[in-house]
């Protein structure tokens, strides 16, 4: 396994679709794309083909909601267990957090973008911006040397 990538939590869109980051306006799957995880751009229904490609799927919290400023304290708890034990037995080569919010929930610190000083086992955590069309703030630019920065680091 190369890398899981952590979404904070699955959107109404995403539930009504039972596919992660379902969103037509979401970049997840574009981004994906673009930084070379997987060689060809795949629809949210083909979530289960990131295997093929060493990559996984997992949320901070499995609570479905709006928004994601609609979660609470209690919709992490035992995510940061969670993630080790996934750490521990798929190894992957990092748990890349798509937003801070993602990252911030589980460890309860709000990161940088990056790599963090914080690991699970052997796995690096790296925190990337949102894809979420409610970052607009952070250009398409700037999300993409982000996700390049995980691809390079992962192999």
């Amino acid at each position: 396994m190369r890398v899981v990538f952590c979404g904070i939590n699955p959107g109404r869109v995403s539930a009504a679709a039972r596919a992660p980051f379902a969103n037509p306006r979401n970049d997840f799957w574009r981004l994906l794309h673009a930084a070379g995880f997987t060689p060809r751009l795949l629809a949210p229904s083909e979530f289960r083909t990131l295997l093929d490609f060493g990559v996984g799927l997992t949320n901070a919290a499995r609570r479905t909601t709006r928004g994601s400023g609609d979660l609470r304290a209690a919709d992490f708890v035992g995510a940061r267990e969670r993630l080790a034990t996934i750490a521990a037995e798929l190894r992957p080569r990092a748990v890349g957090f798509v937003g801070k919010a993602a990252y911030q929930g589980v460890f309860r610190e709000r990161p940088e973008h990056g790599l963090q000083k914080l690991v699970l086992g052997e796995t690096l955590l790296f925190v990337l911006p949102s894809t979420s069309p409610a970052n607009a703030a952070v250009s398409w630019n700037e999300r993409l040397r982000w996700f390049r920065a995980l691809r390079d680091l992962t192999g």
